[in-house]
């Protein structure tokens, strides 16, 4: 059934990254162009359960650095109460991060860009202390 709204949807698999926030906005702007969609909804959704996504600043490196250390002090490492440790003291961790944060975000785009605000980056949250690589499913609806 044709419902008249264009849909795309693709997927951006992101290099092994260690434990912290990494910025990926170039990405889905590039997929954004390339889809000659003008205006729209891109839906993000990461497909992990010790990852997350998130909207934060982008111009100063001390703000990450905060973000990261603060949760980090929230969550700590090989506490007690964990019992889904078999992957390592990380595990537990990071799936608790990953429950207080998002794994799906939802932005506009207009002009074939994303209406991010001046400072605003687009981030994966990588909870786990080894690289993994992600994947995150793309969804542009007009």
């Amino acid at each position: 059934m044709n419902t008249g709204f264009l849909k795309m949807i693709e997927k951006i698999l992101l290099t092994p990254k260690s434990q912290g926030l990494h910025e990926f906005t170039r990405q889905l702007e590039r997929i954004i162009q390339e889809s000659g969609l003008e205006q729209g909804l891109c839906t993000l959704f990461v497909k992990h359960t010790s990852c997350s996504l998130t909207i934060q600043e982008n111009a100063d490196p001390s703000a990450k650095h905060d973000l990261e250390n603060w949760m980090n002090q929230l969550v700590r490492e090989n506490d007690p109460l964990y019992t889904h440790t078999f992957e390592g003291a990380d595990d537990m961790p990071a799936h608790i991060k990953s429950a207080l944060t998002a794994t799906s975000l939802s932005i506009p785009f207009q002009n074939g860009s994303l209406s991010l605000g001046t400072w605003q980056g687009v981030f994966l949250w990588e909870h786990r202390q080894q690289p993994n690589v992600r994947t995150i499913v793309v969804h542009l609806g007009s």
